[in-house]
C-alpha cells in the first residue's frame, strides 16, 4: 500500500524529547504513514539514539544547522505522498492526532492545509495555541494561547498552521513553493500561510488533532535568538506578502506595534536583540521586495477576503501575556 502521509520531525540536539516524541508516532491509530527525522548537526547523539531505538524512522543527518526552515524543506523536497505532516521534536502526539487532520483534508478538499490544537504538555488544561492568526497590524497571533483547553471545540476555517503540529497537502506546497529559507527559524509557517492564502488555499482548524507542546523546550522564550529571529522576520512576512492597498492601511498600527515592543524588550534587557532584528530586516529589503513581486504574482484572492481573516490587534492582551511568560 502506497503510504499517503510523511510525517517530518526536525531536531536539534534535542535528545531528551526525542523518545517521547517518536513514541507517540509508533501509537497513531491512522498508520499510512512513514516518519523522517531531519537532524541539523546535533552533538548529543540524537541520530544515533533514533537509529537504534526507533529503526522505522528514516534519519537525514544533515552537518551543519540549516534551521527549521531549511531541515524541512530538505525532507518535503523529496517528498511524494499526498501529505506532509510536521511535528516538533518537543511536542508528543495523541493517537488519533494524524487520523483526524488527514480525514479533515479527506472532507474538505478546498483546504490545502491544517492545523492541530496545541496544549501545554505540563498543563493540558491550558491551550498553547489552536493554529496561527494574522493581525491587523500585520503581526502574527497565537490563537487562544493561555485559555482553557475547552475553548476553539469547532472546526473552522482560519489563516494558518503553526508548523510545529500541522498537515500540508503536497500539491499546495509544489504550487506556492516550501519554507522561505532566509527566515531560519521562527515565522516561516506564517510566511507560507500567508503565500497559501494568497493563493486561494485555505486553512482549517481540527480541534480533535491534539498534540502536547514542550513550550520553549526547543527554543527558550523571548531569549536573543527568539526575539531576533522573530523581529527580523515578522518584517519581511509584513513586506513580502502584504498587498498594496492592506500595506496602507495598516502600516501605523504596525509601526506602533514596532515601538510598543521595543519598549517592552528594551525594559527586559532584550532591546538590542531587537535593534538588530529590525536593523538586519531592512538589510533585507530588496530581497524581500524581489520576493513580494513573484508572491503578489500569483495571488487570487480579493483584499476583501484576506482582510476578513485578520484579527483586531491588541496590545494590552499581549503585553499581559508576556509578564505571564506565555
Amino acid at each position: 500500500m502506497i503510504e499517503q502521509v510523511q510525517i517530518i520531525v526536525v531536531n536539534w540536539n534535542g535528545m531528551s524529547f526525542l523518545e517521547e516524541c517518536l513514541q507517540s508516532l509508533r501509537r497513531q491509530t491512522y498508520r499510512s504513514f512513514s516518519v523522517t527525522l531531519v537532524d541539523n548537526g546535533s552533538i548529543d547523539g540524537s541520530p544515533a539514539l533514533v537509529r537504534e531505538r526507533f529503526p522505522e524512522v528514516r534519519v537525514v543527518a544533515l552537518t551543519e544547522n540549516r534551521g527549521f526552515a531549511g531541515a524541512n524543506n530538505c525532507a518535503l523536497r523529496d517528498g511524494s505522498t499526498p501529505y506532509a505532516a510536521l511535528l516538533n521534536n518537543d511536542a508528543v502526539a495523541d493517537p488519533r492526532w494524524l487520523g483526524c487532520l488527514v480525514e479533515a483534508l479527506e472532507q474538505k478538499k478546498e483546504a490545502g492545509f491544517a492545523a492541530s490544537k496545541m496544549l501545554y504538555s505540563d498543563r493540558p488544561e491550558i491551550i498553547d495555541r489552536c493554529g496561527d492568526g494574522y493581525t491587523k497590524a500585520g503581526v502574527g497571533l497565537l490563537r487562544g494561547r493561555g485559555e482553557s483547553a475547552g475553548n476553539y471545540g469547532r472546526r473552522e476555517w482560519i489563516f494558518g498552521a503553526c508548523a510545529g503540529a500541522a498537515l500540508y497537502r503536497t500539491a499546495m506546497l509544489k504550487d506556492i513553493g516550501l519554507f522561505d529559507e532566509d527566515f531560519f527559524l521562527l515565522y516561516e509557517d506564517l510566511d507560507l500561510s500567508f503565500r497559501a492564502q494568497l493563493r486561494g488555499y485555505r486553512c482549517l482548524y481540527v480541534p480533535e488533532a491534539r498534540v502536547f507542546h514542550r513550550v520553549s523546550g526547543s527554543l527558550v522564550y523571548d531569549s536573543p535568538v527568539s526575539v531576533y529571529y522573530g523581529h527580523r522576520n515578522l518584517e519581511w512576512t509584513y513586506l513580502q506578502n502584504m498587498p498594496g492597498r492592506l500595506l496602507l492601511r495598516t502600516i501605523l498600527p504596525h509601526l506602533l506595534y514596532d515601538l510598543a515592543a521595543f519598549g517592552y524588550f528594551t525594559v527586559h534587557g532584550r532591546g538590542w536583540d531587537f535593534v538588530r532584528a529590525k536593523r538586519d530586516a531592512l538589510r533585507g529589503f530588496g530581497r524581500a521586495w524581489r520576493k513580494r513581486e513573484q508572491v503578489q504574482k500569483g495571488r487570487c484572492v480579493t483584499d476583501r477576503y484576506l482582510w476578513s481573516l485578520f484579527a483586531q490587534e491588541r496590545l494590552y492582551p499581549r503585553l499581559m501575556r508576556r509578564l505571564r511568560k506565555g
